[in-house]
């Protein structure tokens, strides 16, 4: 049984380092635009079952936005973002769980012993995926403060130099918030993601037959529910970023 935080190095192209993780995350963004483009090609003016599904979830969803936010006009301007978030981290959270991934590769010999290299790898378990999806839903977040409330009241928010040393403080503590979120977005998503993909491990390992179906399961529903947080958290940080807060 071999563990490792850190993706495995499948090749290089053009100098640029291919883990396992990546080619896991390119496969899914794939699945993503080609259902997208195969789902607006196929949109009818009298829709069918299928098409009424998804305009049913997607209708739920943006309520579901609505009621968060209390104003469906963000709701509708959020959606893209929130939505692509929410899919991308879920597929990957799912994909990761099936048959295959983590367990079909080749083995390599490292110092005279030989390592098993997993082709596919969730990509959600690999650090560097979870980071830069934080650092884009931090930016994101910030983009739409500064469009809604302009450069200089966003950063009002932070850079308080008029109101006195408290306020001060608070602002600087908000600007630290603001850096925090990209560690707790990135390290909440990987540490759940990794920490299920060990368990599936050593489930497999003691009794690989029956015992691990139920925690099968279990990652799934915890794929749904971290894709979810992840999304919940930037749509309310995107509410608070467009509001002008009092200190």
């Amino acid at each position: 049984m071999h563990i490792s935080l850190q993706p495995e190095i499948i090749g290089t192209l053009f100098g640029i380092p291919i883990s396992n993780s990546l080619i896991l995350s390119i496969i899914t963004a794939s699945l993503l635009l080609v259902s997208g483009f195969l789902l607006v090609r196929s949109l009818r003016m009298i829709p069918g079952k299928a098409q009424s599904f998804i305009e049913t979830l997607l209708e739920g969803i943006l309520t579901f936005m609505s009621q968060a936010l209390g104003n469906k006009e963000h709701a509708k301007r959020f959606f893209p973002l929130v939505a692509t978030i929410f899919l991308f981290i879920l597929f990957n959270n799912w994909v990761g769980v099936l048959p295959g991934t983590g367990s079909v590769g080749f083995y390599e010999e490292h110092n005279g012993e030989q390592s098993f290299v997993p082709l596919l790898r969730s990509a959600n378990s690999d650090l560097n995926t979870t980071l830069a999806l934080a650092l884009i839903s931090v930016a994101a977040i910030q983009w739409y403060g500064i469009r809604k409330l302009g450069f200089f009241r966003h950063i009002s928010k932070f850079l308080v130099f008029t109101k006195g040393p408290i306020y001060f403080f608070v602002g600087l503590l908000e600007l630290i918030g603001e850096f925090a979120k990209v560690l707790s977005f990135s390290f909440r998503l990987f540490g759940n993601i990794f920490a299920g993909e060990v368990l599936l491990l050593i489930i497999m390992t003691l009794v690989p037959v029956i015992a691990p179906f139920p925690f099968i399961m279990l990652e799934f529903f915890v794929g749904f529910i971290q894709a979810l947080v992840f999304a919940m958290l930037t749509l309310i940080f995107l509410k608070i970023a467009t509001e002008q807060v009092e200190h």
